[in-house]
């Protein structure tokens, strides 16, 4: 399947990915951002009835294979889950492994023009990497798949392209937003005016939902008696507003993010100096799978500002990015 423009979000939490379909609704998909080495029992069964154990592709990179895919195992007997927490993230064969498992996913075969996103401050460190490393013709153990370009956009943008495209006129040229991108890793922000990024009152740093669902383990672990692994588990009880299941207890996770929320105040206090005076700010636009849990703490922050989470928070950013390549697509078209 050939497609004009591909969006992938690889994030630290979760893999999210867009594109146009056919029938010219925005398709998505979303995975969590784990890579573990490939499992010799993925398969189950023999005979006329082998069938894939769980929703997984097994990625080939070099002489190694990785599991991606929304049945990956959450926890691991021993830690080792996949998961990739570092700064230089995109250079990682587990960052290479998530953005081919959204391409299996998706079906696509052909793509002019690819959008990924980087962390605000890590923008012009890796963008040429990226480009390089995923232009062309691409191989990863499931057929071939040629990238004719990748574009790099800093990952707050696609939320603003996206609150720009929903709310139309109400989101004038004039009009300063600031956007808030809570990830897994990292918590980025923009300062815009319109589609202009005042590059000098936007950043970001390490510190995101994973900080808060790292302090809820240990305050369960404390409350409980017993270590809580995995917290994946967390997040996803907390995306889906479940309880968590511990030793057969269903534990309310409503009282542990709160008792979490000194965590936020540094990242919200770095974010506060670094954007100044807010007077003539129109609001501040709340994305991410982290936004939910920063809302409280940014109300608090700017407490004269209109405070909105997106629609759909951990998707924003890749249905920006599509948004983003379709623009600069037909621009080009246009030109030519």
């Amino acid at each position: 399947m050939k497609t004009p423009v591909f969006a992938i979000d690889v994030g630290y939490g979760n893999t999210k990915y867009a594109w146009r379909a056919t029938s010219g609704t925005v398709a998505t998909g979303m995975f969590p951002s784990l890579a573990p080495m490939a499992d010799l029992d993925t398969f189950v069964g023999d005979g006329d009835v082998a069938m894939l154990s769980r929703e997984i592709a097994v990625v080939t990179l070099g002489n190694l294979e990785y599991e991606v895919g929304p049945g990956v195992r959450l926890t691991a007997a021993y830690g080792e889950n996949g998961r990739a927490l570092a700064d230089d993230y995109v250079l990682s064969d587990n960052y290479a492994a998530l953005l081919f498992g959204a391409l299996h996913f998706s079906g696509v075969t052909h793509i002019e023009r690819l959008v990924l996103g980087l962390p605000v401050h890590n923008l012009n460190k890796y963008s040429a990497f990226l480009k390089e490393r995923f232009t062309g013709e691409l191989s990863f153990g499931h057929g071939k798949v040629v990238v004719d370009r990748v574009m790099v956009v800093p990952q707050p943008l696609g939320s603003l392209v996206l609150a720009k495209n929903s709310r139309g006129k109400d989101f004038g040229p004039d009009d300063t937003h600031i956007v808030v991108d809570v990830g897994y890793f990292t918590t980025d922000w923009v300062f815009a005016t319109g589609f202009s990024v005042d590059n000098s009152r936007s950043g970001g740093m390490p510190g995101g939902a994973s900080q808060i669902y790292q302090r809820i383990a240990n305050l369960i672990a404390h409350d409980e008696g017993d270590e809580v692994n995995g917290i994946e588990l967390i997040d996803k009880a907390l995306r889906n507003r479940t309880p968590l299941l511990f030793y057969n207890k269903h534990i309310d996770l409503a009282p542990y993010v709160e008792r979490a929320s000194p965590i936020v105040a540094g990242v919200v206090k770095e974010m506060q100096t670094k954007v100044g005076r807010v007077s003539g700010i129109r609001s501040i636009i709340l994305s991410g799978g982290g936004a939910v849990l920063y809302a409280a703490a940014i109300r608090r922050a700017y407490p004269r500002i209109v405070i909105e989470v997106i629609d759909s928070p951990c998707l924003a950013n890749a249905r920006g990015f599509l948004l983003v390549g379709e623009a600069g697509l037909a621009r080009e078209r246009r030109a030519a």
